[in-house]
């Protein structure tokens, strides 16, 4: 039974990962808001009905796109001491997605990327904040305000870059952001920490 349930959701993603590929072909071709379920289904071989046992729509496909590769992107650069090799990562996922990502960008499911984009931040961060805090006593809920400041500082220069086409070297970006806040989140967290007593 175990065995029929794992090849059943190994089909699964292969179904998933099918629907992924001709989504994404199909985007260097024509905007999202011009691709039907139809377009989709017929680029990979694959009936509407096993669309929508999956996807309820273009936009919950999008999602689930999103978060495969916030999964994908991060590995194990979730430590105080990569968070710019995390950072970056972001960046290289973006730039390596760049007709999907400027697609879903300019069209009605840009809120999908910024949702993403503050999940797969927020992961990277509040792991740098809770590795960073290991020996110290912090509240949860100060943490998590922490990692969420920062989430939103770094999403917005994500996004101003998206914006901007793209054009900019995602390594100056963090090399002067690094500048910037070296030392910061030890900081925040001895604030914090002080805020308690």
């Amino acid at each position: 039974m175990n065995n029929r349930r794992g090849g059943y959701k190994e089909m699964s993603q292969i179904t998933k990962r099918a629907l992924e590929a001709s989504l994404k072909k199909l985007l260097t071709k024509k905007p999202l808001d011009k691709i039907t379920i139809t377009d989709i289904t017929e680029d990979c071989g694959i009936n509407r009905m096993t669309f929508y046992y999956h996807f309820k729509d273009i936009y919950d496909l999008v999602e689930w796109v999103c978060v495969e590769d916030a999964t994908r992107i991060l590995g194990e650069n979730k430590t105080y001491d990569t968070w710019q090799e995390g950072f970056l990562r972001i960046f290289e996922a973006v730039s390596e997605n760049k007709t999907f990502m400027m697609n879903a960008y300019h069209s009605i499911s840009r809120d999908q990327v910024e949702k993403y984009l503050y999940s797969l931040t927020y992961d990277l961060m509040i792991k740098v904040i809770e590795d960073k805090a290991k020996n110290m006593q912090v509240r949860d809920e100060d943490k998590k305000f922490i990692a969420d400041f920062y989430k939103y500082g770094f999403v917005g220069l994500v996004l101003e870059w998206i914006d901007k086409g793209m054009k900019e070297d995602p390594k100056q970006i963090i090399e002067r952001l690094n500048a910037l806040i070296q030392g910061s989140f030890a900081h925040a967290l001895n604030n914090a920490k002080l805020n308690r007593s």
